[in-house]
C-alpha cells in the first residue's frame, strides 16, 4: 500500500488563555464561597440553625474542591514533553472524576442523614431556627445560582470538563440551600420534617449529576470515538477537496477535551508523491481549520485503483 503521511500539527488553542480563564473563573467562586460560608455559619450559630451550620460547611468544602479543579487545569496545561509526547490532557479528567466522587460523596451524606432523621422522627427536641436563618438560606440560593451559571459559561466557552464538574457543585451546594430554606421555613411553620424530605430529593439531583460528570470524564479516559454528526462532518470536509477520490479510512478519538484524527484518503494513482503529499497537506490543513477542537491529525494517501 502507496501511503503519505502529512507532517503532524498541533492545534492547541489558547492554551495559556485556556488556564488563565479556569483560574480566573476559580479565583472568583473561592472568594465567594469563602463569604458565604462565613455568612452562614454566623447566620447558622445566632439564629440556632444545625442545617445551616451544616450548609456553611458545604460551602466551605467547595473551596478544596476548586483548587483540585485549578490543580488539573494547571497539570493538563502543560505542553508535551519527552515522556507525554502527545500532550496531558487526560489530567484534567482525573481533575473532574475526583470532583464526581466529592459530588457523589456530599450527595450521599445528605441523604443518609436525611433518611435517618425520617427513620428515627427526633423533631420534638430541635429549637426553632430564627428569621435571619432563613435570609442567609435564600442569599446561599442566589449566589451559588450565580456562580452555577457564571462557571458553565466559561466551562463551555473553554470546553473544561473539571470547570463543568466545578459548576454542577456549586449548583448542588444551591440545591443544598434549598433543602435547608425549606427545613428552616418548615420547622418555623411546624413541620421540621419537611427539612428531611427536601433533603431526600436533594440527593437524587446531586448523585445524578456526579453521574453524568463520572461518565463524560471515563468516556474522554477511554479513547472514545466523536459522535457520528462530527465525523460525518469531517468527511464532507474531506471529500470538499475535488482531487479526493474517496475515503478509505476514518477514525477519530476524544483524548481530554481534544481530537485526534486518522483519515486514508484515495487519490489518482499517477500523481507524483510532491502532487499527492501537497493534497494530504491540504486536507491536513482543511481539517484543522474547520475543527478548532482537534489537537492533531494524520491523513495517508492510497492510490486509486489498488488494494489499500
Amino acid at each position: 500500500m502507496g501511503k503519505i503521511e502529512s507532517t503532524m500539527r498541533v492545534n492547541d488553542v489558547a492554551g495559556d488563555d485556556f488556564q488563565k480563564v479556569a483560574n480566573r473563573v476559580s479565583f472568583v467562586t473561592i472568594i465567594g464561597n469563602v463569604l458565604l460560608s462565613l455568612l452562614k455559619l454566623a447566620a447558622g450559630i445566632i439564629a440556632h440553625s444545625s442545617a445551616m451550620i451544616s450548609d456553611a460547611i458545604h460551602s466551605a468544602s467547595d473551596v478544596f474542591s476548586t483548587f483540585v479543579v485549578i490543580l488539573g487545569i494547571h497539570l493538563a496545561s502543560k505542553e508535551p514533553d519527552k515522556d507525554h509526547p502527545y500532550g496531558h490532557e487526560r489530567l484534567e479528567c482525573v481533575a473532574a472524576i475526583v470532583l464526581a466522587i466529592i459530588l457523589f460523596i456530599t450527595g450521599l451524606g445528605i441523604g443518609v442523614q436525611a433518611l435517618e432523621n425520617i427513620l428515627q422522627g427526633n423533631y420534638m427536641d430541635l429549637q426553632i431556627p430564627g428569621l435571619l436563618a432563613l435570609i442567609a438560606a435564600m442569599v446561599s440560593i442566589a449566589g451559588k445560582e450565580a456562580m452555577y451559571w457564571y462557571t458553565r459559561y466559561y466551562a463551555r466557552r473553554i470546553d473544561s470538563g473539571a470547570l463543568m464538574a466545578d459548576a454542577w457543585h456549586h449548583r448542588s451546594d444551591a440545591f443544598s440551600s434549598v433543602g435547608a430554606l425549606v427545613g428552616i421555613a418548615g420547622a418555623r411553620l411546624g413541620f421540621p420534617v419537611m427539612d428531611s424530605i427536601a433533603s431526600l430529593v436533594i440527593f437524587v439531583f446531586i448523585v445524578k449529576a456526579a453521574f453524568d460528570i463520572f461518565k463524560d470524564a471515563m468516556n474522554k479516559m477511554v479513547d472514545h470515538s466523536c459522535d457520528d454528526t462530527t465525523e460525518e462532518e469531517i468527511r464532507d470536509c474531506v471529500m470538499k477537496n475535488e482531487n479526493v477520490m474517496g475515503i478509505d479510512l476514518l477514525q477519530t478519538r476524544i483524548f481530554g477535551n481534544k481530537i485526534y484524527v486518522d483519515v486514508e484518503i484515495r487519490v489518482d494513482g499517477s500523481y507524483t508523491l510532491q502532487a499527492a503529499h501537497h493534497i494530504a497537506e491540504t486536507v491536513h490543513d482543511e481539517i484543522e481549520r474547520n475543527f478548532p477542537k482537534v489537537k492533531h491529525i494524520m491523513v495517508h494517501v492510497n492510490p486509486a485503483g489498488t488494494d489499500s
